[in-house]
């Protein structure tokens, strides 16, 4: 018999996680508290509670927690504020929802005495990664139950017999083959693979998208919005004063209408393995592009060639589960510091699939000096004459290189 007396499940009442459920509470003859986390992922969440009942889980050991305030403010904003994107493309809207996750599982475990976490992830996959360092460095001593790397229900047709012999529900729609792609979604992304997806050749059908319209069928006449930034963060769009979650609520919507935000790539996974995916990510596609902007008028140079530089090293943190780990902090620092300049407007044009900027201003911190910038008369602002010595001392070396070339 374990001495796991009573263990969190990351649960989101679906087949799996109850599978998972009545297995922890036959193997391990433990208690079980369920954890369901409302990100924002457009889904009802009460039914978890019920399925849970029937399991016989007590109503005050199961948690159904409103996250999404605390995810975007605590989590997507920062990320956003180093312009973080993972290998060019993807901006990490299933990496930045796990350590927040990992969180919320250690704090109801050490309110609850419980002496295990368990989650759903594949052996397979990067977010066994994710949980277990966020778990491991918020509660060291933590015990972590992985089913997928110790049961032997390893495919679709095992779960629904192992399913039917306990009793437990399956809905419809995994009778009749479930959906052809496996998905995650939250606030920031909904995210598809899978199945048709795991031929990296064939074309994502039209009818997978549920957040935006495709660009051919967004609406014919462009969009504007003025975004507001204070300090690297939205705070208002056209106006009107918003919290995070209601922010990328909204930039969702607006891009989602307009086509904005769909991504079809191939990945490297933490685990070493390459993994086609496709992301809908409509709201953050138009926070980069905006945050981008207002940055440019608003930043030292040298110090957003500096944020840059680091950028891909900060995505990797995040992308392999990094996120609590201290080198990650000491970079949030750095990046928070950079962004106490960062206020002010920006003005973007939304138009089947684009993202347009066509103004920015911040009336206290742009650098943008008009009377040193201008083409016409600058009265004196800028003494042309200044750059002959600069190029001169900057070509000195490629100078001797090339005389000594010439010597040979």
């Amino acid at each position: 018999m374990s001495d796991i007396k009573k263990a969190v499940l990351a649960y989101s009442g679906g087949l799996d996680t109850s599978v998972i459920l009545k297995w922890l509470q036959d193997t391990y003859q433990c208690e079980v508290v369920t954890f369901t986390a409302d990100l924002g992922q457009g889904e009802e969440l009460e039914p978890a509670r019920q399925k849970a009942l029937k399991f016989g889980i007590r109503p005050e050991q199961i948690f159904i927690d409103d996250l999404r305030e605390e995810f975007v403010r605590d989590f997507v904003f920062p990320m956003f504020r180093a312009n973080t994107v993972y290998e060019g493309e993807y901006l990490l809207g299933t990496s930045i929802a796990r350590p927040l996750i990992a969180k919320r599982l250690i704090e109801i475990a050490n309110q609850t005495g419980a002496q295990a976490i368990s989650h759903g992830a594949t052996g397979k996959g990067n977010d066994q990664v994710r949980f277990e360092l966020g778990a491991y460095a918020l509660n060291p001593n933590i015990r972590i139950i992985a089913p997928w790397r110790e049961w032997d229900l390893l495919s679709r047709e095992k779960l629904m017999a192992y399913a039917e012999k306990h009793g437990i529900p399956v809905d419809m729609k995994h009778k009749q083959g479930g959906s052809p792609y496996s998905m995650d979604a939250n606030l920031l992304h909904i995210s598809y693979e899978g199945r048709h997806l795991e031929d990296p050749a064939a074309e994502a059908e039209e009818s997978m998208w549920r957040w935006t319209v495709s660009p051919e069928n967004a609406p014919d006449a462009a969009e504007y919005l003025d975004i507001e930034f204070t300090n690297g963060d939205i705070v208002a769009l056209n106006g009107a004063k918003m919290t995070p979650a209601q922010v990328l609520a909204k930039l969702n919507e607006l891009g989602g209408r307009h086509g904005i935000g769909r991504l079809d790539l191939v990945e490297n996974r933490y685990v070493g393995m390459k993994s086609r995916g496709c992301y809908e990510t409509p709201g953050g596609t138009i926070m980069l592009k905006a945050h981008r902007a207002i940055e440019s008028i608003t930043l030292d140079r040298e110090v957003a060639h500096l944020k840059d530089d680091l950028m891909p090293r900060y995505a990797s943190m995040i992308y392999n589960g990094y996120w609590w780990s201290p080198e990650r902090k000491a970079l949030q620092t750095l990046i928070d510091h950079t962004q106490q300049s960062v206020n002010g407007w920006v003005r973007v044009k939304l138009y089947k699939g684009n993202v347009i900027v066509v103004g920015r201003d911040s009336k206290t911190d742009s650098l943008f000096d008009p009377t040193i910038a201008t083409f016409e008369d600058d009265r004196g602002a800028y003494d042309q004459k200044d750059a002959a010595g600069f190029i001169k001392l900057n070509a000195l070396r490629m100078r001797i290189a090339a005389n000594l070339q010439k010597r040979k």
